[in-house]
Order: C-alpha cells, then sequence, then structure tokens
C-alpha cells in the first residue's frame, strides 16, 4: 500500500486570504496567476493544485503527482462554471432572450 492510498483529497472554493496560496502555486507552476473565483485542491490540507472558475485554466505543483488531482479539480470546475452560466441565464429575463434570437 502506498502512502497516496492513505490520502485525503479535498476540492474547495479557495477564500479571499488564500490568494498568496493560489499565486505560489502560479509560480511554482510558471503559469500566470489565476484570477477571479478559484477552486483549489488540497491533498492531506496542502494546497497542490488550483483551477479558475472563470476561464478554467490550471496551476498545480509541479513537485507533487497531481495528474489525477488535476483531472478531478478540472472536472469540478467545468460543472461550477456550468452551473454558474446557468444562474446568470436565469436571471435574464425571457422577452429579451426571445427577442436576441
Amino acid at each position: 500500500m502506498t502512502s497516496s492510498e492513505n490520502s485525503t483529497l479535498a476540492l474547495r472554493v479557495a477564500q479571499a486570504d488564500e490568494d498568496p496560496v493560489v499565486r505560489r502555486l502560479a509560480d511554482l507552476d510558471d503559469s500566470r496567476p489565476l484570477t477571479g473565483q478559484v477552486l483549489l485542491a488540497l491533498v492531506d490540507g496542502e494546497a497542490v493544485a488550483a483551477a479558475s472558475l472563470g476561464d478554467g485554466r490550471v496551476v498545480a505543483n509541479p513537485f507533487r503527482p497531481t495528474a489525477d488531482t488535476v483531472t478531478l479539480l478540472s472536472l469540478r470546475a467545468s460543472q461550477l462554471g456550468r452551473r454558474r452560466a446557468r444562474r446568470r441565464r436565469a436571471r435574464v429575463p425571457l422577452i429579451p432572450r426571445l427577442r436576441a434570437a
């Protein structure tokens, strides 16, 4: 049994005070910082990857095995992104949507 089999994975929206954590992941990944609302992946409480809910970009710690974690993180981020888009569409009154069509 490997140690990864005993690890706990948590996916959650990053809080405002976690911007330094998200920036650090982007720096480690040699990527631009993520903007807007961000979904974090934590393994045993340590942030190892993050995804922007706005544009879907992902950054991850290259010194940790994160391929499976990034796959799950991307899937969940896309689900949340679709849910947010449906809510925005639902707020637009029906008549302007019909006129636009």
